[in-house]
């Protein structure tokens, strides 16, 4: 039983290997053609945009890979994002349906306090009313849009213009937590994808708790059996992907300069894109922080890569998502190999034991 069980894994652990280098091999195969086709590719203008272009999905796909491990998916990152943002908008700026405006401070504390919100309500409505995660947490994207109308009275924020103005300090800081640029123009949001990305390979790699995710996402009935808590980390995983989307929509809107309404439409999609292209299984157990890096990186260099070849929005949408259809094929496909792997090693093992 434990060599088959050892030749399992080992299978499983060749596969995520070869779909991580293949991932690896397929950017720059990707960089290589549009470079030969724009040189303005490589310069420091574009490829700092590139990588700034990464943050926000990259922040919040670390988080949404965590529950994907356990089978789970989360649909409203995109909302909560916008909601965040809105929300620390209205209150520090004035001007929504809010009755009082505070402090920057507590203006963010309670951005991020909503997007935790969420979060605990798509795990409230996973776990405790029993609906299948994809429902509930497109509901709450429905309900949280809604909110973001409602609070910000459809109004678009831009501190700097706003009147009245903020004192001079919170402007200087709320810009710098997001815009601000670094020596050689690196734009400081990348140094939060930098420590986000350390922080969840961590959490993954390096915990009980992401090897509790793993075991749970592979085989919630065992998990059960095993008494391992399975509700209170669907609680965790959803307040978590909940609060990095906040944390996204907070530091875009320091980035960006201004916030409106109905900004985040695609990022869901694209959050889940990068996720699954970077061989996490929506049947959860399977999933890693620097193939989901990788993920995130491809879907970026496509973006980035098709508009300077000057092909259209709408080709790009399409495009990705023939990518997002090929990835979860092979998904699929692996899955496959894993469970004939796993057949014929029991089988094996059967016959070692007769």
């Amino acid at each position: 039983m434990r060599q088959s069980l050892s030749v399992l894994l080992g299978k499983q652990k060749v596969l995520t290997s070869l779909r991580t280098i293949g991932l690896a091999l397929a950017i720059l195969l990707i960089a290589a053609i549009v470079y030969s086709q724009r040189a303005a590719f490589l310069t420091p203008e574009n490829l700092l945009t590139l990588a700034r272009s990464m943050v926000a999905l990259g922040i919040v796909a670390f988080a949404q890979m965590l529950v994907i491990l356990l089978g789970e998916i989360d649909l409203s990152v995109g909302a909560i994002y916008t909601l965040a943002g809105t929300v620390t908008a209205t209150l520090w700026l004035g001007g929504g349906n809010l009755p009082f405006t505070t402090a920057l401070l507590p203006a963010l504390l309670a951005g991020l306090g909503v997007a935790l919100v969420a979060g605990f309500l798509n795990g409230f409505l996973t776990v405790k009313a029993g609906l299948p995660s994809f429902i509930a947490t497109l509901g709450v994207l429905n309900a949280t849009d809604g909110l973001s109308l409602m609070v910000s009275n459809a109004t678009t924020f831009t501190p700097a213009y706003n009147e009245p103005l903020p004192p001079e300090w919170e402007l200087a800081f709320f810009h710098n937590l997001g815009g601000a640029l670094l020596p050689w123009n690196i734009p400081v949001e990348v140094l939060w994808l930098v420590a986000a990305f350390i922080v969840f390979w961590v959490l993954r790699h390096r915990t009980v708790f992401g090897f509790r995710l793993v075991a749970m996402g592979g085989n919630p009935e065992a998990a059960v059996v095993a008494r391992l808590p399975l509700r209170k980390y669907k609680y965790a995983v959803f307040m978590l992907s909940g609060l990095m989307a906040g944390l996204a929509g907070i530091l875009d809107f320091s980035y960006v300069g201004s916030i409106g309404p109905m900004q985040s439409s695609s990022l869901s999609f694209q959050v889940i894109a990068a996720v699954v292209i970077g061989g996490a299984s929506l049947t959860g157990g399977r999933g890693t922080i620097v193939g989901t890096l990788l993920g995130v990186i491809l879907l970026a260099l496509l973006n980035n890569g098709l508009a300077l070849l000057g092909v259209s929005s709408f080709v790009q949408l399409l495009f990705i998502g023939l990518v997002t259809i090929g990835a979860v094929w092979l998904d699929l496909i692996s899955q496959k190999l894993i469970r004939s792997a796993g057949q014929r090693a029991a089988r094996l093992g059967s016959e070692g034991n007769a």
